[in-house]
């Protein structure tokens, strides 16, 4: 089926999918990507807002007969993917399509740990009992396991209860292995044409191999790749390691229910457990308040590496206690694999530092994590892309900085590699207005929040709320959000009062709500038509310097003789930006005010590279014409 009859006037997709027009950006994407899909090879594309990305590529998937693997930023744009988007391809092309959506683990009940769990009534409170009364009530009548079927908050303490991960599962030893919902996902995807996932499984895939259940993912001839920005920072996560005080505690609680039916003549076990129990409370003390740094400023506190040094001598003796009871039971073999395990890891953390990784902690809460990250992820990128015969696609609305693609090809790897780039077809020009404020501060000066607060008040009186005000910092939204506070004659949703997908529904519901947000916000998030018809950017997104992963990566590229800011923090930040502005025209009748605080978007050499990779919409440095703008729309 030719795909300019497909995309066309008169074609399936305008004859039988609701609100569906041509666009010749989409039909060129689709007609690039066939191409590819044909003849094997890596496409590097860009493609802006509203040009239809989602149909540009499952067209031609669907189309080819090929075996097609394809992964989605998020678990919510993979569910959105499934559930709306091929269903009206498929329906519209009438072809035959097999498909399955496959997540990770973390995402089906584990029938096993929820009997567990409800072995113990006593141990929980009173809300987490009555969640864990809905999960039993679900899983008498679910087929898929998929917790996103149940509408409970995606932090429910009820989840880590009976939902397994690669530590605690039991594999085929599990005695629910037949019934397991993870497996029959696995199952549907091995036997499917196409296969939806996202980036996090699809680089445990790369970096794991799951050994308990083989290759998660199926073998496939074309591999899709959406918002592929995310995919350096999601797989630099996968290819390091991660220890934690939530997993040696969930193996504490673990082990303890196993030697209630297991061991219960050998109460030593339990001492052991407490033994290590308060260490860890010794540990998170040592660590003080809630920070994150690198390696080397734990090694200046005595204090720390002695209860880290007191930490693996528990650690391994609780191994020991564990390795002795083999053959006792299942569930006690599992926990002794799982100490040796993180006993492994925490020797790793504490052993000779290894040049090609960053050892880094972070202290949250009543946590702390270590963690071991790689400085590059290209050497495994680059062995995946390059086998011969498998086509990649790997695209996003903000991969190039201007037209330049160099900056994420490099940090994966990619060498050989075709580019293409579509604008969007939104009249900019004519729907934004791009405001840069004069007589800010620059953003280092201790009083710029609140000229940014006094800022948005005027604007968000402009626009009669219906904003958002992104942030770079949790502390410039906690500033500016306090100073919001009865200032406003709008509604006021502030990121941590509930949940992500819970605020962004309030704020459409509501239709004149202001939205204050940090990193997740600035992409990802869909508002169409009037709701949304503001953002604010309190400063350009760079990394902060004190992050240990972006120091360390840039030491590395200076002792390389590279140029730190020009060939990763700027790009970086370019990168970041597109997307928080992506944030305001989502739809060809949308209008609205982009407004970028930082001064040095324009006093700066490096503002052009902003400027370049940013649609072309009227620009202002007049507060007047923003007044102007929204009493025109009104």
């Amino acid at each position: 089926m030719e795909l300019a009859r497909v995309f066309g006037d008169g074609g399936p997709l305008s004859a039988r999918v609701p609100g569906f027009r041509p666009r010749r950006p989409q039909c060129e994407m689709a007609e690039r990507v066939g191409e590819v899909i044909g003849a094997g090879g890596v496409l590097v594309c860009e493609a802006g807002t509203g040009t239809g990305k989602t149909f540009a590529y499952l067209v031609p998937a669907i189309l080819s007969g090929r075996k097609v693997l394809i992964s989605t930023g998020t678990r919510n744009l993979q569910d959105q993917l499934f559930h709306r988007d091929l269903p009206l391809i498929r329906d519209a092309l009438g072809l035959p399509l097999r498909a399955a959506l496959l997540k990770g683990r973390a995402n089906y009940l584990c029938a096993h740990r929820l009997g567990l769990a409800l072995d113990e009534p006593g141990r929980h409170d009173r809300v987490l009992r009555a969640h864990l009364e809905q999960v039993r009530v679900w899983s008498a009548s679910t087929r898929s396991g998929d917790i996103a079927e149940l509408s409970l908050p995606d932090d429910s303490p009820v989840w880590p209860l009976v939902t397994s991960t690669t530590d605690n599962c039991l594999g085929q030893e599990c005695p629910q292995w037949q019934s397991c919902h993870l497996l029959a996902a696995r199952r549907e995807a091995q036997a499917a044409d196409l296969v939806v996932v996202n980036h996090h499984l699809f680089c445990a895939d790369l970096a794991l191999k799951d050994e308990g259940f083989g290759d998660i993912l199926p073998g496939a001839d074309c591999f899709i790749l959406d918002e592929a920005h995310q995919l350096p920072d999601t797989a630099s996560n996968f290819f390091g390691m991660t220890l934690s005080s939530r997993q040696l505690l969930d193996l504490l609680r673990d082990t303890e229910l196993e030697y209630q039916r297991e061991a219960g003549d050998v109460p030593e076990l339990l001492e052991h457990c407490a033994r290590v129990r308060r260490v860890l409370q010794d540990l998170r003390l040592a660590l003080g308040g809630e920070r994150r740094g690198p390696w080397e400023a734990l090694k200046e506190e005595p204090a720390v590496m002695r209860v880290l040094d007191t930490l693996e001598q528990r650690l391994a003796s609780f191994a020991t206690a564990l390795g002795a009871l083999g053959g006792r039971g299942k569930g006690l073999d599992a926990c002794a694999e799982r100490a040796n395990e993180l006993l492994a890891r925490l020797q790793t953390l504490v052993g000779d530092p290894d040049e090609r990784v960053v050892r880094w902690f972070e202290v949250q809460g009543r946590g702390f994590r270590l963690h071991q990250t790689p400085l590059e992820v290209s050497t495994v990128f680059r062995a995946q892309l390059g086998r011969p015969g498998t086509a990649w696609v790997l695209t996003s609305a903000t991969l190039a900085v201007g037209d330049d693609f160099g900056h994420f090809t490099r940090r994966l790897g990619l060498d050989e590699v075709q580019t293409a780039r579509w604008e969007s077809p939104f009249d900019y020009a004519s729907q934004a207005l791009w405001f840069v404020p004069r007589g800010l501060s620059r953003p280092s000066e201790p009083d710029y929040n609140q000229q940014v607060l006094a800022l948005a008040r005027e604007v968000v009186g402009y626009s009669r709320g219906r904003a958002f005000l992104l942030f770079t910092s949790h502390r410039a939204l906690r500033e500016v959000a306090a100073g919001l506070v009865g200032q406003i004659d709008y509604p006021l949703l502030v990121q941590g009062q509930a949940p992500r997908g819970e605020l962004l529904e309030r704020f459409r519901e509501l239709g004149n709500a202001v939205l204050l947000g940090t990193s997740s916000f600035w992409e990802g998030v869909d508002v169409r038509g009037e709701a949304l018809s503001c953002v604010l950017i309190d400063r350009l997104p760079f990394a902060s310097p004190g992050d240990p992963v972006l120091a360390a990566r840039i030491e590395a590229l200076r002792q390389r003789g590279g140029n730190p800011f020009r060939d990763y923090q700027l790009p970086q930040a370019v990168i970041a930006l597109k997307q928080g502005a992506g944030r305001l025209i989502r739809g060809s009748e949308d209008r609205g005010v982009l407004v970028v605080c930082d001064p040095r978007l324009l006093s700066r050499s490096y503002g052009y590279a902003f400027l370049d990779s940013l649609p072309r919409t009227a620009r202002t440095r007049d507060i007047a014409d923003v007044r102007d703008f929204f009493a025109a729309a009104d």
